[in-house]
């Protein structure tokens, strides 16, 4: 029996990296996907790839209304939701120094804000399909610092414990809704493009990351879907506010 049948799954950044892989698993496994992106092409082209069973809403997640609009668009598609995944985000490089006012906003906009208008815009939606699971991507930077990554750290650690927070809030009230963080090391994604470019202590950026993880490669985008699947099917209904490390050995 396929894992999500006749589940829809509502996933922010799903037009690439993480979030489309997650998509593709969602329709091979019996669900419909929503792919909400600010890239209109990719998710557009992504969703036409994957068929009927899947719909491009275009969102800026920074934005409550679009938020509000793409939770409106797939319940009128698909008839209800019962699974958010919140894997928009985007990383900088800084320090506690060199940060600026406009980047440690800017990234906690989106990786923080943009996650904190996910879960508060798909809530009542879920409780009207009879409840689901929210999946929040946070990073191994949320469980530990780096001082190359102020802003990011910051927006990460802030995803883990609204994760628990919305948890929490969901168990109490009976809402049949579960929500966990996932946290990868550094996935071989467009996102971490700029940085296997950069030679560090004589290696290059590829070499470099590779060598901070003792399985001693970058993960892949399916590996992180594979557990965010778990924690979306009825799997996982007893893990709720939990994390969920994908990193290689990272933080053994």
């Amino acid at each position: 029996m396929p894992r999500l049948e006749n589940k829809i799954v509502l996933i922010s950044g799903g037009a690439s990296g993480i979030g489309a892989e997650t998509a593709r698993l969602v329709v091979r496994e019996g669900g419909k996907a929503v792919l909400a992106d600010r890239d209109e092409t990719k998710g557009r082209a992504l969703a036409a790839e994957l068929g009927t069973s899947a719909l491009f809403a275009p969102l800026d997640v920074t934005d409550e209304v679009a938020w509000q609009k793409a939770v409106a668009d797939t319940v009128a598609k698909f008839g209800g939701l019962h699974g958010l995944l919140n894997a928009a985000g985007v990383g900088v490089r800084n320090d506690i120094e060199s940060c600026t006012l406009e980047e440690y906003r800017r990234v906690n906009d989106i990786n923080s804000l943009g996650t904190f208008l996910g879960c508060k815009s798909a809530i009542g939606a879920m409780k009207t399909s009879g409840g689901g699971s929210i999946v929040n991507i946070s990073s191994v930077l949320g469980l530990r610092g780096a001082a190359y990554a102020t802003a990011y750290c910051a927006s990460k650690g802030a995803v883990r414990t609204l994760t628990k927070n919305v948890a929490l809030h969901c168990a109490q009230m009976k809402y049949n809704i579960r929500c966990n963080s996932v946290h990868p090391g550094y996935i071989d994604t467009p996102m971490i493009a700029p940085r296997l470019a950069q030679p560090i202590d004589n290696m290059t950026g590829r070499q470099y990351l590779e060598e901070l993880h003792p399985l001693g490669r970058l993960g892949r985008p399916e590996e992180v879907a594979d557990m965010i699947l778990f924690l979306l099917s009825d799997e996982s209904t007893f893990s709720t506010g939990s994390e969920f490390v994908c990193d290689g050995g990272l933080t053994a």
